[in-house]
This record gives structure tokens, sequence and C-alpha cells, in this order.
């Protein structure tokens, strides 16, 4: 039977919240009168979530239940979530009953109106503002400045996708966050809504300032892979370049010293025991290295591509195309 939501829920120790979560969840989506179903995924709980999910499974056909043998994290349990899904539109949602069930007609809404990617934004967060919420901004600020794609709250989880833009999306790290920012870069359309945000009533939140740095060391990745994943030399390029500059500019400051520094200067120390001497060298030998980093990077990406016929392309669809061969490097994206 063809599904139209899919419902993700990644769980982690939620078992005083899962009751109540999937009564909301089966009320809101009875009511949109579409087809669906309700993926968990248990990231190797060790309380009783499981066992509740296994009970919920057995009398409900339309839940669904991935269990992992251990604990992977959260984007780990996202990404099986959306795997093992079956929806045209996937809708991720946190267990601990802090997003809202009743959000997801607004979100279909606008997904209704041609965008790929509809994200909520918490924008009366029930969170401790030093803890939580003022490094969340920050982070957010950052990654809308170094992506490009400019939206207030990377890290509410409740949002809709279209299955088609998360066909070719692998998750790793915390980079469930950057979906938008591969959507965008795959030429989706997105937008964010408002939506609500309930205080934590059960259990302990999972969230910590730890993980606010590992968020910003995945954006590292996340820049190179969307701006630059079929040229890295051009990524590693600008870095190269700024050290051959500063070599430049050191050897120009060792020079002009010898050409204007005077009399004192002709009869002074020699050359090389000038410290900008020695920076010139540095960061010449600097810029040199992440050149060859760069040209490594090159032949790596070349070799995953060429190796497992990968195009550096994505294709939207295809009209008047029969051929397998031209089937198989157009069905990216589709």
């Amino acid at each position: 039977m063809k599904i139209d939501v899919s419902v993700v829920v990644p769980v982690f120790n939620e078992e005083e919240s899962l009751p109540p979560l999937y009564a909301a969840l089966k009320r809101e989506l009875d009511a949109l009168g579409k087809s669906y179903e309700m993926v968990f995924c248990d990231d190797g709980s060790s309380d009783r979530s499981l066992a509740i999910l296994e009970d919920m499974a057995a009398k409900d056909s339309a839940v669904k239940v991935v269990a992992f043998r251990r604990n992977f994290g959260q984007t780990a349990a996202m990404d099986a979530g959306f795997k093992f899904a079956a929806g045209d539109i996937l809708i991720p949602i946190d267990a601990d009953l802090q997003n809202d069930p009743k959000d997801f007609g607004r979100l279909l809404a606008e997904i209704d109106k041609g965008y790929d990617v509809v994200k909520g934004w918490r924008l009366k967060r029930q969170d401790s503002y030093l803890t939580k919420t003022l490094p969340s901004r920050i982070a957010n600020r950052i990654i809308s400045r170094f992506t490009g794609v400019n939206l207030h709250d990377y890290g509410c989880t409740l949002t809709a996708y279209k299955r088609e833009i998360m066909q070719n999306v692998n998750l790793y790290g915390e980079m469930h966050r950057f979906i938008p920012v591969y959507a965008h870069w795959a030429g989706g359309r997105v937008t964010e809504i408002p939506v609500t945000h309930h205080p934590r009533k059960f259990g302990q939140s999972k969230y910590t300032l730890k993980k606010t740095f590992r968020v910003i060391l995945d954006l590292l990745t996340v820049r190179l892979l969307v701006g630059y994943a079929t040229k890295p030399l051009y990524f590693f390029g600008r870095f190269a370049m700024l050290g051959f500059l500063a070599a430049l500019c050191s050897a120009l400051i060792v020079v002009g010293k010898k050409a204007f520094g005077g009399p004192e200067f002709w009869g002074g120390p020699p050359v090389f025991t000038d410290p900008f001497f020695y920076s010139t060298i540095f960061f010449g030998i600097v810029g040199m290295q992440v050149i060859l980093i760069g040209l490594l990077a090159e032949l790596n990406v070349r070799t995953y591509y060429e190796s497992q016929n990968k195009p550096p392309f994505i294709v939207k669809r295809t009209l008047n195309i029969d051929s397998p061969r031209n089937q198989d490097r157009g069905s990216l994206g589709q």
C-alpha cells in the first residue's frame, strides 16, 4: 500500500514519553486523512523503551520498529529511520514530547506549496537559555553564514522532507542538522515555519554543550562536501594561496630591509638570521603542503566517482530516455 507520510522517531531511553507520544501521533495522523506509518528507531536504549515499542508494534501495524544493538547516536537513528521508511513525505520528530504532532498539518501544507524541505523553528524555545538556547543560536548563525542557507533553527528535529530529496543523503556525526543544506545544494526549495515547543516532562536531555562544538566541526565537513565535493583542490587552494601570500609578504620585508635599511643594516647580521627569512620558508612550505593535500583529495574524489560510476551531477527528471546506460546515470535525484 502506498504510504503518504512516514513519521521517524529516534528513541533513546524514553520509556515514560513513548505511550503519550504514540497516542498524540496516532490522533494527529488519523486527522490528516493520509496513509501513514510511524517508524521508531531504538538507539540501544537501556530502559524499557524497546519492550514498549514491541508491544505497540504488536497492536498496531502502522508502528514499525528498528532496534540497534547498541547506542550509535541520534543521527544514526534518524538515518536508519529514513532508510526503512516508505512514505513520500518523511517527518522526523523527537521522542521527548517537546515537539508537537499538531504541527504536522502546517508542515505538510508548506510541502503542498512546492517546498522540498520545511524546517521547524522553535520560536519560543522551552529550554535553559545559557546551556542550550544561546549556544544553539550562535551555532545557527555560524551555520547560516558558512552555508548560505539562512535558517533560524537547524537543531529542531521536527521537519518535513520530500523523499526524493533524501534518497542520496547519508548521515554521519551530527549531520542530521545539515540536511536542509544538502537539499539546497541539490536544488531543493527550503523554508521554515514556527512550531510549538514544550518543556521536557520526562527523562533527561541528551543535548550537551559538547554537541555544539561537534556541530561546528561537522560544519567544516559539510562546507567541503556541499561546496567542493567535485573540486576539493579549490577548497584547499584558498588556504594554500594564503600561505604563499604570507610567504611573499615576509620575503618582501626581508628584501625591503636589505634594500632600504641603510648602512647600519648592510653591516649587520646576515639575512638568514632575520625572523622574516624563516617565516618566508615556513609559509612557503605550508602553502606547498596544502596544495599537495588538495591534489590528493582530487585523486580520491575522481576515484570515488569513477570506480562506482557515480555522476557528479543530480538529475531532476528525464524525458524520452530509453537507454539503460543513460537511465542508470540519470536516476540520481529522481
